[in-house]
């Protein structure tokens, strides 16, 4: 193993949560009289935390979004979770191998602590992430593209950040993983490669992880 920590993204890395998150989120932003396709939050939302969603609308409109936004989308995504998520394919694999191997790994989501939980429930990764290696942008002050939290995750884990290798498949969460000195994995099941620039390495299938973390060239970016 190349690396002495595997830190995961969660949405579209370990739960194939980004389609029907942005969906809803695009239509709830759209139901409150600001028009969004799903493209649109692809591309703005992706991989962030809530507070961006904020940020933008009221930067974009100069208002702001309702008191009880972030209660009401939850509990519609969480919702569509236990109807329709399912885990990103081969992921099991890959976990059940690190746990196998004795690979410390953990998930480092800007997703609040709530929402990579009922995920995991849903498609029962759970039994994968105690308490000890979930972490949350609501841990730190400053959610991706910052690189708080992938740094207070190691920090947490033991492991120097130049020992850390970050599965992401978001720009913002690349831009997290290079900014705090780590070495990036970049999956392109969702996100085209060109938009995730500054990866280490760019890959399309879960089960081409394993093989790329025990050895192999850095791709050129």
């Amino acid at each position: 193993m190349r690396y002495d920590l595997v830190i995961f993204d969660n949405d579209g890395v370990l739960v194939d949560s980004e389609p029907l998150s942005n969906r809803h989120l695009a239509a709830y932003l759209t139901e409150l009289g600001h028009p969004t396709t799903y493209e649109d939050s692809v591309r703005d939302y992706m991989g962030s935390a809530m507070h961006r969603v904020h940020d933008l609308i009221e930067e974009r409109t100069g208002q702001r979004l309702p008191a009880d936004f972030d209660d009401v989308f939850h509990a519609r995504v969480f919702a569509a979770f236990e109807r329709e998520l399912k885990p990103v394919p081969g992921v099991a694999e890959v976990l059940e191998k690190l746990t196998a191997d004795g690979v410390p790994y953990c998930v480092a989501s800007s997703g609040s602590h709530e929402r990579i939980r009922v995920g995991h429930r849903a498609v029962m990764l759970d039994r994968f992430f105690d308490d000890s290696r979930i972490f949350s942008s609501q841990d730190v002050g400053r959610g991706k593209p910052a690189p708080d939290l992938f740094l207070h995750a190691a920090e947490r884990m033991g492991t120097a950040p130049d020992r850390c290798v970050v599965v992401e498949d978001s720009p913002l969460g690349v831009q997290a993983a290079v900014a705090a000195g780590m070495d990036v994995y970049g999956f392109t099941a969702m996100t085209p490669a060109e938009k995730l620039t500054g990866v280490t390495r760019l890959f399309g299938d879960m089960r081409e992880l394993l093989p790329l973390l025990t050895g192999g060239d850095r791709a050129e970016n």
